[in-house]
């Protein structure tokens, strides 16, 4: 829809001028009394509707029926009404002055009674909204159709300091939205005294949002003056009112929203987007015209045609995706009718226990899809790919299993791949099935080492909490448990799994070693190195972990203060590396045809291997110099 609101009406205002209530000190109007207004149009589709203001004709000597309308010189089919509530939304915002200067004199008595008759006068289907503004915005009531409503919100206004006018005509401006016809009335005893916003601005504004705004001031020529340019930008009236004339005033503009008329013809075909619009009326063998420039929008287009362009994916391609497609399904329907074989869990509690374990249920024989998939995909694991995973998801804390970590790697994989071809195609979809792979064992990398600088942290403080409880003439199992009751994750979780394997049956030391191991904490594996060579020669093992406890503290603090001064060089390091393939992925979406060279030409290819090689080599650079092993 289009729409453009043009001009409001103020005719009303000048008859009373001409009565004698109040005095124009604005520049006259471009207007003669006795004329009609084009105050709004709109297009929706191919209907163009306009909102006219007869309100300068003699009353009841308009004809409907004989109004013209012409579009650029040439006369068009027209129908014409009396507007009625759903032909063109109207709304009118009151902008009232509610500061301490209109006690004086009764003003405000009379602004309120004033804005009273306007409520009673509008048509029931203008919807009008309230601002009640002095130092700061008061209340403010939203345009509705229910003018009791806003009766009711005016009775409750009250007088405060300060003269906000300009922040209220701007709210003012947003109360009245984008649509329909629309205007704003303000009236104010003086000027402004501590707005946020300037007169120009709310100018501007009002006149891009195509509002009207007329400006009714009581008794204040040097007000009038200020705010004419608002006024006369919009197609507004400054109207400065004599206080007893203020009710005439708001009554006569609720009248001419009730003698509006609106206009319907279609827009011709072959006219452009922006057409000179003339309206003519006959009234009392009077003609009475007024015409606009206006935006009627473009003519409507054909049904768009759309050709055919070229596949993301070739023949062989949907060959191939369409035969693995099918043995995936195939495989999971052969796990899913197989059942699922034994799980490494099982194997070895079967090692322990032997296959008829007691308290083993029937329902253990069965399992769901997922169970099939994570079995088929232990099958799969090799003993000595499956140790190195689960080594490392002990040491993230993860309770995942080897097979189930490869599953769900594999599904990340996939599923970022699928993404990346639904978003670019080809060179997507295997850029995000990279990612996929890449992605999760950095995340497992992250998480491990982020557990692992908490458990090397933590080693310090366990070393003494076991050398008290030695010296307290606890054992070495109840001095960890006594740090397992004591101590934070993850050394608590660490070490009581240590004791656990100790009540099974393995020795301390070894559980201990376990743990090192778990963690990859080199540590941690010369605390055990020293609590096996005690054990073995004998000594004061409390004495021993005292000592390794304080070199490890100052390790920890050393460690600690090397990574603050290199902190610089690392973060530089991750920049300089990360930047060019975010770049690269940023071109991908926002300027693909610039960056396609790259994959779609042979020298974009070595470039791109070039590229490569260099940013491995400035990483490891980088990563070398910014790292000291302490």
């Amino acid at each position: 829809m289009n729409g453009i609101h043009l001009s409001r009406p103020a005719r009303a205002c000048a008859a009373l001028a001409a009565s004698g209530l109040f005095v124009l000190a604005a520049a006259p109007s471009a207007h003669a009394v006795d004329e009609i207004n084009i105050d709004h149009v709109e297009t929706v589709d191919s209907a163009v509707s306009l909102v006219l203001a007869v309100d300068g004709v003699p009353s009841g000597a308009v004809d409907p029926s004989t109004i013209q309308v012409d579009v650029d010189g040439r006369t068009v089919e027209s129908t014409a009404k009396t507007i009625t509530a759903g032909d063109v939304e109207r709304t009118t915002v009151l902008v009232l002055d509610a500061s301490n200067s209109m006690l004086q004199g009764g003003k405000f008595t009379s602004a309120t009674a004033a804005v009273d008759a306007f409520l009673s006068s509008a048509p029931e289907d203008v919807r009008i909204g309230l601002v009640a503004f002095a130092g700061d915005l008061g209340d403010v009531i939203e345009p509705t159709t229910d003018h009791d409503a806003v009766r009711a919100a005016l009775a409750d206004v009250t007088l405060r300091k300060g003269t906000a006018v300009y922040d209220a005509i701007g709210e003012g401006l947003d109360q009245v939205g984008t649509e329909g016809s629309r205007s704003l009335l303000v009236l104010s005893d003086g000027g402004d005294t501590n707005s946020a916003t300037t007169l120009d601005v709310v100018s501007k504004n009002a006149a891009d949002n195509g509002v009207v705004v007329d400006v009714v001031s009581l008794a204040n020529p040097k007000n009038a003056e200020t705010m004419s340019g608002l006024a006369d930008g919009t197609g507004g009236q400054v109207i400065p009112a004599e206080q007893g004339a203020l009710q005439q005033v708001f009554s006569a503009q609720a009248d001419a929203l009730a003698e509006q008329l609106v206009v319907t013809f279609d827009r011709p075909k072959d006219a452009a987007d922006e057409v000179n619009i003339s309206v003519a009326v006959d009234a009392d063998g009077t003609t009475y015209t007024d015409s606009a420039f206006v935006s009627v929008g473009a003519a409507p287009s054909g049904p768009d045609l759309v050709s055919s362009g070229r596949s993301l994916v070739g023949t062989p391609g949907m060959l191939l995706g369409a035969i693995a497609l099918a043995l995936g399904l195939a495989g999971v329907l052969a796990v899913a009718l197989s059942g699922p074989d034994k799980s490494s869990a099982d194997r070895r509690l079967d090692a322990y226990f032997g296959e008829g374990r007691p308290g083993k249920r029937k329902s253990d024989s069965t399992a769901d899809i997922k169970g099939s998939a994570v079995a088929l995909t232990d099958k799969v694991v090799s003993a000595d790919l499956e140790t190195r995973i689960s080594q490392r998801l002990a040491g993230a804390g993860s309770a995942l299993t080897a097979s189930e970590w490869l599953l769900l790697h594999a599904g990340i994989a996939m599923g970022a791949a699928v993404v990346g071809f639904v978003l670019g195609g080809g060179v997507l979809a295997v850029l995000g099935f990279v990612l996929g792979l890449v992605g999760p064992w950095l995340y497992l990398k992250f998480r491990h080492s982020r557990r692992l600088n908490r458990f090397n942290g933590q080693l310090a403080e366990t070393l003494g909490l076991m050398a008290g409880g030695l010296q307290a003439g606890l054992s070495l199992p109840q001095a960890v448990d006594s740090v397992v009751r004591e101590g934070n994750e993850p050394m608590a979780g660490e070490l009581r799994r240590a004791l656990v394997e100790q009540r099974l049956g393995v020795d301390i030391t070894d559980a201990l070693e376990g743990v090192g191991q778990r963690m990859d904490s080199a540590d941690f594996d010369w605390i055990v190195m020293a609590i096996r060579i005690q054990r073995e020669v004998g000594g004061n093992l409390a004495e021993i972990l005292h000592t390794v406890a304080d070199t490890l503290r100052e390790r920890e603090y050393l460690r600690r203060q090397v990574r603050a001064l290199s902190a610089e060089g690392r973060l530089s390091g991750y920049i300089l590396v990360g930047l060019p393939p975010l770049i690269g992925i940023y071109m991908l979406f926002v300027n693909r045809e610039y960056i396609s060279v790259l994959y779609t030409t042979v020298p974009g290819f070595l470039l791109l291997g070039f590229a490569a090689i260099l940013l491995a080599i400035g990483s490891f650079a980088m990563s070398k110099l910014a790292k000291v092993e302490v």
